[in-house]
């Protein structure tokens, strides 16, 4: 062992608390490894897990001693999933989970919802909207199961926009009646109109622990009474948010479907686009010129109202459009270089959600296999970066295989590479899970 190593070993030994990490470091033999950046396998590879981090990768023997062995037989070692796109807290139809289920009902079905995803090979998400920066709290000090969740809080909307969550059109708003909203008194989302209101909801969002601020900037499929052709927002309105995220060193991620929509969020500075369904060819030379990101849901994107059992409700016309028109979006995304991340969106009951690892094959008529890990992997966690300052888990790098990174690993019979249908069954084809140098799964 070199005296590198043994100075990386001690420092974790000695500093770090083994209630994150294992009682002895691990070392992982006879693996072949995807970095999640490099095409080609690192073969016949050794990886050393101390505390919660990455101490050495290495194709040379490793003496680690007092370590846990576990002798990979050959399989594809590779850094643990990143989605880009979840709402952990939604765990039915949103009107459900907002307005009609218990809070502590709701609560409980988070947790096992994050315990889930944890088990699907998930070990980082990016949270959208919602008041998940409990759970994470609880996951992050051991209390549950789950992923590492960057959290956006509740998500900002103007009036009648994405976000004004009502199942009537005939509510009453609480600015003129004083009747709160139960969206807002139970932190899912704030209704912001103006310079000033839209100002203080950001502020109010990051006082709550958000990582990044996600606001809605168009008309989307779940929300029964904003057509998807909506603008939401002024210029003015979006910049104020970006402004007030930039001060506390993030950035802001928007839903929108449009090039008017994705075209004034890009003026006011809007990092992130979530889902982008009806761009054109001009918005997304734009975007990959820009640097700004698109976060799209392709196999949500391809699920037909009967799947989605939404047949007679608002939402069924919207998502007949978003089937017919985000085929096209794919294809020149992959074509100008747009920077694609990797995200689900699938939330709702337990079977849609456990429909996450779809997203793989879904993505295969677009990119190559290594391009598609590479989304769940590596590029998800640049877009991650953008949090800055409110990124929760900088100690090492996400998403990758190196030395120092976090001890994230997935043990997959077989060699996602060749084969991208091993990501799509997960329970069958990935023996070990690890995350933040804890073994939550080992059927070797």
């Amino acid at each position: 062992m070199s005296i590198r190593l043994i100075i990386f070993a001690l420092t974790f030994l000695l500093s770090a608390t083994d209630v994150r990490g294992e009682e002895f470091p691990v070392l992982f033999t006879n693996v072949n490894v995807f970095d999640g950046v490099n095409e080609e396998l690192i073969e016949n590879a050794n990886v050393f897990v101390v505390g919660n981090r990455i101490a050495e990768v290495s194709t040379e023997p490793l003496a680690a001693a007092n370590a846990r062995i576990i002798d990979g037989g050959g399989r594809t070692l590779m850094p643990g999933l990143i989605d880009s796109h979840v709402h952990l807290m939604l765990n039915d139809a949103p009107h459900l989970s907002i307005y009609e289920k218990p809070w502590p009902y709701v609560g409980a079905q988070a947790v096992a919802g994050a315990e889930a995803m944890l088990l699907r090979g998930f070990t980082t998400v990016r949270d959208v909207g919602g008041p998940v920066v409990g759970l994470k709290d609880a996951i992050d000090q051991g209390v549950v199961r789950g992923p590492r969740i960057l959290p956006s809080g509740a998500f900002i909307s103007q009036t009648s926009g994405h976000g004004d969550l009502a199942t009537s059109s005939a509510k009453l708003s609480p600015y003129f009646t004083g009747i709160p909203d139960k969206a807002t008194l139970f932190g899912w989302g704030f209704v912001a109109d103006g310079v000033p209101e839209v100002q203080k909801a950001a502020r109010e969002v990051l006082r709550t622990g958000a990582s990044q601020i996600k606001v809605m900037a168009g008309g989307g499929v779940s929300s029964y009474f904003d057509p998807l052709d909506t603008t939401q927002y002024t210029l003015e309105e979006l910049k104020a948010i970006v402004v007030e995220a930039e001060h506390w060193g993030t950035y802001v991620a928007a839903h929108a479907y449009t090039d008017a929509a994705v075209q004034l969020c890009i003026d006011a500075g809007i990092k992130s686009i979530e889902h982008g369904p009806f761009l054109t060819e001009k918005t997304l030379k734009r975007m990959a010129k820009e640097g700004v990101w698109l976060s799209p849901q392709v196999y949500l994107f391809g699920m037909t109202p009967e799947e989605l059992n939404i047949i007679g409700t608002p939402a069924e016309p919207k998502m007949r459009q978003v089937n017919t028109d985000s085929d096209d979006v794919m294809k020149l995304a992959g074509k100008l270089g747009v920077k694609v991340a990797w995200g689900t969106d699938l939330f709702g009951p337990p079977e849609k959600q456990a429909l996450q690892p779809l997203e793989f094959r879904a993505r295969t008529r677009y990119f190559s296999n290594v391009e598609i890990l590479r989304q769940a992997t590596s590029l998800n966690a640049e877009l991650l970066k953008l949090s800055g300052l409110r990124h929760p888990y900088t100690e090492g790098a996400l998403g990758v295989i190196e030395q120092g990174a976090y001890a994230d690993i997935i043990l997959v019979d077989g060699n996602p590479l060749d084969d991208i249908e091993l990501m799509v069954d997960p329970a069958t084809n990935f023996r070990l899970i690890m995350k933040d140098g804890v073994i939550y799964k080992n059927t070797l």
